[in-house]
């Protein structure tokens, strides 16, 4: 089947790659000429594990296009799909949809036989509603459907979870446009992967419900350890004595200094929006969002604390800036708000990041930014682990305390919680797991 795939943001890339390598034929559309220039060069705008290999793979078998021509795009296609950015609109938290309805415009001017226009964007619910309503202005009725077909993907694992996820939610209102979708991800059926055909506006609340209940998921342990600092128990044996009860599960039960990324923190603040536009209370998901934004000031008070109360004229080195590891992603990372915090009370910061520099250093002021993570610590009064990177797992302690001038670390991921650094000589700060 051919389809149409308007954006190359990390959905629309990842997502149109995966469909091409289902064996579709795939053209990605963007704006941006720079950016479409480079993917046709094999030069990827984003890094995500087995991207680049599979962009090339599916480009030379004539599957994957890209253009900034839409009409050329979907010509023939079967379904165009919206994959471009719904930032948080300023003032109300909720989803801007600009993007999603100027390229639902400028689709119609090219629809002229029978399509399925997917939302692939996380949008609020009834979205796909308004969609409907303008292309009934421009077209025939019998020339479209609207379906929801949000995405699941975590960063650093996109392709696995794409290829091969726990299930595939398609919002329909007829049974061609389900005809389509079905056989869109035929593939999957040889796995049995459960593919659930619901109404627009289900899946459409789906996609925010599981971001809702993860993120509610990692401000529940964060909270808990507080709770276990205060009365000397151990965060991480809590989580896994929690998490072997089939009923909760051990997934997103790891503390640390709050959830960040393009979904999270604006999905729950969009689902709080709409739930105030309904009049529907949501406080559960509005304490998430207050529990998570406290939870990255305290981290940096966390970090002075451990530095004996001031920061002021020392030296922070910093290990791990975008806010997960296997991607370049700066989005609402912790970092973002930590790091200024740290030099609002008087601290240099020297930091390393294996793939987040670049963006990093558009987003931080101030910093110093190492070509080596040992660089960071040479002369500090404080080594801080802020992303657990695989890298950063096994570092040489020896080393490690060698180079810095007071040896001082400070993990808010609990890399190394279990490791005995006291009798190294470390003084060792982790996230729930002693008093300080």
């Amino acid at each position: 089947m051919k389809i149409a795939v308007i954006g190359t943001g990390y959905v629309g890339l990842v997502s149109g790659t995966c469909f091409s390598e289902f064996g579709h034929e795939v053209t990605c559309v963007d704006k941006d000429p720079a950016k479409i220039e480079a993917l046709n060069n094999n030069v990827m705008p984003i890094y995500e594990p087995g991207l680049k290999s599979m962009v090339s793979k599916n480009r030379e078998a004539g599957r994957l296009h890209f253009t900034t021509n839409l009409k050329e795009a979907m010509q023939d296609a079967k379904a165009v799909f919206i994959a471009v950015g719904t930032p948080s609109r300023r003032g109300d938290g909720q989803a801007d949809l600009q993007y999603v309805f100027a390229a639902v415009e400028e689709a119609a001017e090219y629809i002229d036989d029978y399509t399925v226009v997917v939302t692939k964007s996380t949008v609020p619910v009834g979205t796909g509603a308004k969609i409907k309503d303008l292309l009934s202005e421009r077209l025939d009725a019998s020339l479209f459907d609207v379906a929801s077909n949000p995405e699941f993907l975590r960063e650093g694992a996109a392709i696995e979870d794409f290829m091969r996820p726990n299930r595939v939610v398609c919002g329909v209102e007829t049974d061609s446009a389900r005809d389509v979708l079905h056989e869109l991800y035929r593939p999957l059926y040889l796995n049995e992967t459960p593919v659930l055909f619901t109404s627009r506006e289900t899946a459409e609340v789906i996609k925010y419900a599981a971001n809702a209940f993860l993120a509610t998921k990692i401000s529940f342990i964060n909270e808990m350890a507080d709770l276990c600092e205060k009365v000397n128990a151990d965060v991480q044996e809590v989580a896994k004595g929690i998490g072997l009860d089939s009923r909760i599960g051990g997934k997103f039960l790891h503390a640390g200094p709050g959830y960040g990324g393009s979904c999270f923190p604006k999905d729950t603040r969009a689902l709080v929006s709409t739930a105030d536009e309904y009049g529907v209370g949501m406080r559960i998901v509005r304490s998430v969002v207050e529990v998570n934004e406290d939870r990255k000031r305290a981290m940096a008070d966390k970090i002075i604390r451990a530095c004996g109360g001031s920061v002021d004229g020392k030296r922070i080195a910093i290990l791990g800036l975008t806010f997960k590891p296997n991607t370049d992603d700066m989005r609402e990372s912790p970092s973002l708000d930590i790091i200024p915090a740290l030099q609002s009370a008087g601290a240099s910061v020297a930091a390393f990041d294996p793939k987040g520099m670049p963006e990093a250093k558009e987003l931080l002021e101030s910093v110093e930014f190492c070509e080596d993570l040992y660089d960071t610590m040479t002369g500090a009064d404080a080594l801080v682990i802020l992303t657990e990177w695989n890298q950063f797992r096994a570092l040489d302690m020896g080393r490690v305390k060698d180079l810095l001038k007071t040896p001082t670390l400070v993990d808010l991921r609990n890399i190394y919680g279990r490791a005995n650094l006291a009798d190294e000589g470390f003084k060792y700060v982790g996230v729930g797991r002693c008093p300080e």
